[in-house]
């Protein structure tokens, strides 16, 4: 069976780039292909196989495609996908150390090279979870903890009169807003703060917002900074943030869930410099060091804070006759209690690729970002919305009629022919993503409609670039024709 699945990952992986990036086809489509009968007898393992084959690679969005520019979607790795075949198969749980030794230990190895990467505390803690979804909120867990009152974790958040605050620039990830809701400090609580012409956080806005929290009566807990933003890959100010909460007491998280791993390009390393003087950090494995998911990563400066908001007694599992480093337990320092051997697939990759050909993987696609700015700079029917800072590009296609209407046009009229154009362009991401050849999403900047993609693919080229603009334009003809 093994040997039979291996050989179809070969003829998958060696045919990506000829596929169709995005498929043709329906719910109910999919649906009629497969046996929907609930199976009282076993099938055979080629029968099974056939499945796989189609419908299920035949009808899926191919994320390992070098031109899959939507979203922050890494291609995955095919050393990574054996580390997963390995880690189901000896089926660790790595809730303590007791429960599986060696796992353990390879987790807790693989966090300390991380944080090696990324230049932060040796003495910090830190474990996997599934995205960066779960490790920002596994990060206001401890914000909270830290910086509200403690008997809100045994009597809740009626037990304070007050209003936790915590601030974002406008650009964060909408998890935080959800793990706001979450912990009962409340969506309305996080604060978004405004964006300066480079989508980073204005710095004036951010302290005037907390002094007037502040002024009336609230208690501000956590300030949270973009280490690359999921719309346009802005990168907050770190150095200027941490003097902010350091100033007026605050627990500093930065979502680095995208943009933590551009640390292993040398261009892209500066931004780094102040990393280590925040409370937590969240990345995404899954993403820049090319991994499958789910493999998310939580990082605590200080691990006793930490363990002061996830630690919980339990006669099931407390650990009896174990030696210190032996009686570690992850539940300590994350919301979950089972958890998969995600560190086998991080080990595996940085033991077998090694970081220089990751950071000249990551530093090439930060190259194919600029390549396409320069295109688009280049050109007279596309326009960049946005400055590209690590591999996100957002832009828009600006045909001539509707060019010369915004040009000539008065006010309303300029409206108007903006608003066409938001429209143009929402029909042609829509007629590029069904057109099978490239992918992009979409974002709104300042009341606009833009074209978003995002490199983050070892297999991505130049040519890639050049093909993406071509496909463009191919597939705005279409449109406008029709």
């Amino acid at each position: 069976m093994a040997n039979a699945a291996v050989e179809l990952m070969v003829e998958y992986l060696g045919t990506l780039r000829d596929r169709r990036l995005y498929p043709r086809t329906s719910s109910r489509e999919i649906r009629e292909q497969v046996d929907r009968s609930l199976p009282a007898e076993g099938t055979d393992f080629d029968q099974l196989l056939d499945v796989i084959r189609k419908p299920l690679l035949e009808f899926s969005r191919h994320n390992g495609h070098p031109r899959m520019f939507g979203y922050v979607q890494a291609p995955g790795t095919a050393i990574a996908a054996i580390a997963d075949l390995l880690a189901s198969t000896l089926n660790a749980n790595l809730t303590a150390w007791r429960s599986a030794p060696a796992a353990v230990e390879i987790e807790r190895l693989t966090i300390d090279w991380i944080k090696q990467i990324i230049g932060f505390d040796p003495n910090a803690a830190g474990l996997f979870v599934s995205g960066g979804s779960m490790a920002n909120m596994a990060a206001l867990v401890a914000a909270r903890r830290a910086k509200a009152p403690a008997e809100i974790s045994n009597e809740g958040a009626q037990s304070f009169s007050h209003a936790l605050r915590v601030y974002a620039s406008e650009e964060v990830h909408h998890s935080i807003a959800k793990a706001a809701a979450f912990l009962g400090i409340g969506r309305d609580n996080v604060r978004m703060i405004g964006i300066d012409e480079r989508y980073k956080i204005n710095l004036d806005a951010l302290v005037a917002a907390i002094e007037e929290d502040r002024a009336a009566g609230h208690l501000p807990i956590c300030v949270v900074a973009n280490a690359g933003t999921v719309a346009t890959g802005a990168f907050d100010p770190l150095a200027q943030i941490s003097e902010i909460a350091c100033r007026f007491n605050l627990w500093l998280h930065v979502d680095a869930a995208y943009g933590g791993f551009a640390a292993l390009a040398s261009t892209t390393r500066p931004l780094f410099t102040s990393i280590a003087q925040a409370d937590s950090v969240a990345l995404d494995p899954h993403k820049w060091l090319y991994l499958p998911v789910d493999c998310g990563c939580i990082l605590y400066r200080d691990s006793e804070a930490a363990r002061a908001a996830f630690a919980h007694e339990a006669e099931y599992t407390r650990v009896i006759g174990q030696e210190a480093d032996e009686a570690f337990a992850f539940w300590d320092y994350g919301p979950e209690l089972s958890r998969r051997f995600r560190a086998l697939k991080v080990w595996m990759l940085l033991k077998g690729v090694g970081l220089r050909a990751l950071g000249d993987a990551i530093e090439k696609d930060l190259a194919c970002a600029r390549h396409f700015e320069k295109l688009i700079k280049e050109s007279d029917d596309f326009e960049m919305l946005a400055p590209v800072e690590l591999s996100i590009f957002c832009f828009r296609h600006v045909p001539a009629h509707l060019k010369n209407a915004i040009t000539r046009a008065g006010s309303t009229e300029r409206a108007e022919a903006e608003t066409d154009l938001d429209a143009h362009n929402e029909r042609l991401l829509l007629a590029l993503q069904h057109d099978g050849s490239s992918y992009l999403s979409n974002a709104r900047l300042r009341s606009r409609f833009a074209l978003r993609g995002c490199v983050m693919n070892y297999r991505t080229t130049l040519r890639d670039m050049e093909i993406l603009l071509d496909d463009l334009r191919r597939v705005a003809a279409q449109i406008e024709g029709n």
